[in-house]
């Protein structure tokens, strides 16, 4: 278990270190604003629940705003790449439990290394594919700033969030070569990285 622990931390410290710092929290309500894309309300909605988590800097508070405004099995299913035909219905639901737990430890741990003092949105861009590409810049505590692009979809009745671009970085681009990179080292065994992820 100690081991599995080990492992899951190494793959937390490999985003870090690709992403680059994104302690992206967000102030204000969420309340719309007239003439504003209902992008940009989303985000500020989303904004809330962030900067509670940030605030109080738990895995539990990121895992609770993750599962809510992420969409998740589809960040889970892209990061598996070439594996994704290797994932049973009996392993989906622990396996989309163990990404969202895996980004939630990850922006923890962000939380407490690079606190934010504010942040502004940009505009809403649409993409060809649909999308909504929803632009913030982050002010930390230090006096640094950085971009980050949030990439929305429309889900059902309202917008998911589906990645987020840090410093011109794909974060879901990333985990999908953490995961990929470790599931090419065990045969791709997906019990394992469900293990590894819930551990």
């Amino acid at each position: 278990m100690a081991e599995t622990a080990a492992k899951t931390r190494l793959t937390r410290r490999a985003l870090m270190a690709g992403g680059g710092a994104i302690a992206v929290t967000f102030a204000g309500d969420g309340a719309a604003r007239a003439g504003e894309h209902p992008s940009i309300t989303y985000m500020r909605q989303a904004g809330s629940d962030l900067l509670n988590a940030h605030r109080q800097g738990t895995v539990a508070s990121f895992l609770r705003a993750i599962q809510r405004y992420a969409d998740v099995p589809t960040i889970a299913l892209y990061s598996l790449g070439s594996y994704k035909e290797k994932l049973t219905e009996a392993q989906r639901q622990g396996y989309y439990r163990g990404v969202a737990v895996f980004m939630a430890r990850y922006f923890a741990d962000q939380s407490h290394e690079y606190p934010v003092a504010k942040y502004e949105l940009g505009d809403a861009e649409a993409q060809d594919d649909k999308e909504i590409v929803v632009d913030s810049k982050v002010y930390l505590l230090s006096g640094q700033t950085y971009k980050v692009s949030w990439r929305l979809a429309w889900r059902g009745k309202g917008y998911k969030i589906v990645d987020a671009k840090v410093l011109g970085f794909s974060l879901v681009f990333l985990q999908r070569g953490i995961f990929t990179s470790y599931l090419s080292k065990r045969n791709g065994d997906i019990n394992q990285l469900v293990t590894a992820l819930n551990g």
